[in-house]
């Protein structure tokens, strides 16, 4: 699968023009994002880095997400999602970042259903924060590369936003 590249130019392009930078931290998406930043034409010019941090210890350890909150929700909730997002730009001192959390196989902790929830933030402050859900029979890679190419979209649909606003 692979993303729009007009989505991909439209990012880099507007990131470019405004000099402003982006990190990423992902769970559900185990990468998804940060290749797809990656392959964005000048992408060392705005795109300073991201991780992965799959497992509840993880983002406690590298994102500070507070354990009893994490282990709660098995890692995933809109809160878990909005301060990943928050530590991540903290992490790589980034005007922008986006996190992502969630299931791409239905398991008990799930309730069976495919979801993930999503967050954008912007100069400290989180400015988008929204739950994905998919039907319980979507293989698990292509949830990936919905979830990936979702969160691009709404990310272009902020920088329009911000852009607009300047």
């Amino acid at each position: 699968m692979k993303l729009q590249q007009n989505l991909l130019d439209y990012i880099s392009h507007s990131l470019l023009a405004t000099n402003e930078t982006i990190s990423v931290a992902e769970s559900v998406t185990s990468g998804l994002l940060q290749f797809s930043f990656s392959q964005m034409q000048n992408a060392s010019l705005f795109y300073k880095g991201g991780m992965t941090t799959y497992t509840v210890d993880e983002k406690v350890k590298v994102l500070n997400i507070d354990r009893k909150e994490a282990e709660e929700c098995d890692g995933v909730s809109q809160t878990i999602a909005d301060k990943m997002a928050l530590s991540i730009a903290k992490l790589f001192s980034t005007d922008w970042s986006i996190a992502v959390t969630g299931f791409v196989t239905p398991i008990r902790s799930s309730g069976y259903n495919l979801f993930s929830f999503f967050s954008i933030g912007y100069k400290n402050e989180v400015i988008l924060s929204k739950k994905i859900e998919l039907h319980h029979k979507t293989q698990a890679e292509n949830a990936q590369w919905y979830y990936a190419e979702f969160i691009l979209g709404c990310f272009k649909s902020e920088l329009n936003q911000v852009s607009i606003l300047k």
